[in-house]
């Protein structure tokens, strides 16, 4: 090996230049520049120099180890470069010959059933309407007639987002679509006939519960609304949705901060074969939530509740899948895993039609 820096530094360039492989090369980094290399063993030298050598071969040896540093990422690009050019040489297609059947996708079960209950609803007279998933806790919780202290506002169950900076108002993700329902009533007038379907949060998590989940609210805001008109709706859409003319709902006494009076519902079902099938009254089962929206609620988007009354519901989206294609696990719908989604799964044209039935 050279003597000296300079001696060194032409020496290394040329066994680096030479390097034929990405093997060799990391070799020759090793070599040079490793705990024990040539190049690291000479910058532990400087400790032993006196001032004056310091100063004349430090930039030196600081030089040396910059430019095999330089070379070595060089050669390495220059060889990965190669590399990729010989193995886009060696792959090619032979476009002639038959295309391979390869798995198809699938529409997944969520997607489905929005699109089920979206053409459902639109034939009730309801539109569709959005808003964003990052709330801010008056449209979430306030507006909706939360209490200050009301359990829902807790950690245990709603995500809080940091603040941006000290004092800013804290957001969060929406723990249901409601919030939908407020933006709506603050922006549009009287009648009111909508859906709001999408994703919301919540800190919970087992076979039923899932920290991220999706659900539809319908919102109802006219004259002279009572809960027949509740009532009626919700019979139409179930039967409709189930395909089934024996759906048989019963409405229990509730408590939501946002209406009164709030009611559960309850839609029958009987056991075959150990399965829960709906229909008939044999038995029941807690399905969704329902109420006349409050009057604070009305209030609170500028709405006269002498003049407007109206009814609001929510249910799950994915529990309705469940009940109708035969799921009994919430998890797998966001596991990802691609048998479950093969067997579940609807074709790209299993369209949702109410001359056609709604199910796939």
């Amino acid at each position: 090996m050279s003597s000296t820096p300079d001696e060194m530094k032409a020496d290394w360039l040329a066994r680096i230049a030479a390097a034929a492989d990405l093997q060799a090369l990391e070799a020759l980094r090793v070599e040079a520049l490793g705990k024990q290399g040539a190049v690291t063993q000479l910058l532990k030298t400087l400790g032993q120099m006196s001032a004056d050598e310091r100063q004349t071969q430090g930039p030196r040896i600081h030089a040396l180890r910059e430019a095999v540093t330089v070379a070595i990422a060089e050669r390495k690009a220059a060889l990965d470069a190669a590399e990729l050019d010989a193995r886009l040489a060696r792959e090619r297609v032979d476009v002639t010959l038959p295309v391979a059947p390869l798995p198809r996708g699938t529409v997944h079960p969520v997607s489905q059933v929005m699109d089920e209950l979206a053409e459902i609803f639109a034939d009730l007279g309801f539109a569709v309407a959005t808003g964003p998933e990052i709330e801010d806790d008056w449209h979430n919780f306030t507006a909706l007639n939360f209490p200050p202290d009301h359990p829902a506002r807790a950690m245990h169950d709603t995500f809080y987002l940091e603040p941006r900076e000290a004092g800013a108002e804290r957001m969060l993700l929406r723990t249901h679509t409601s919030p939908v329902q407020i933006r709506t009533m603050m922006t549009q007038k009287p009648p009111i006939r909508i859906i709001a379907p999408g994703r919301v949060y919540r800190s919970d998590s087992d076979a039923t519960h899932t920290p991220m989940f999706h659900q539809i609210e319908g919102l109802v805001i006219d004259k002279d609304i009572t809960l027949g008109h509740l009532k009626w709706t919700l019979e139409t859409f179930l039967r409709a949705f189930f395909e089934r003319d024996d759906i048989v709902l019963r409405l229990r006494p509730s408590y939501f901060p946002f209406t009164e009076p709030s009611v559960e519902v309850d839609v029958g079902y009987t056991l075959q074969k150990g399965r829960r099938v709906l229909g008939g009254s044999d038995h029941w089962m807690e399905l969704l939530g329902s109420g006349m929206v409050h009057p604070n609620v009305l209030t609170a988007c500028g709405l006269d509740p002498q003049e407007w009354q109206g009814f609001a519901f929510g249910v799950g989206i994915d529990r309705l899948a469940m009940l109708k294609y035969g799921m009994d696990d919430l998890r797998p719908f966001f596991d990802g895993d691609l048998r479950w989604l093969r067997h579940y799964g609807f074709a790209a044209l299993d369209v949702p039609t109410l001359s056609g039935g709604v199910g796939a």
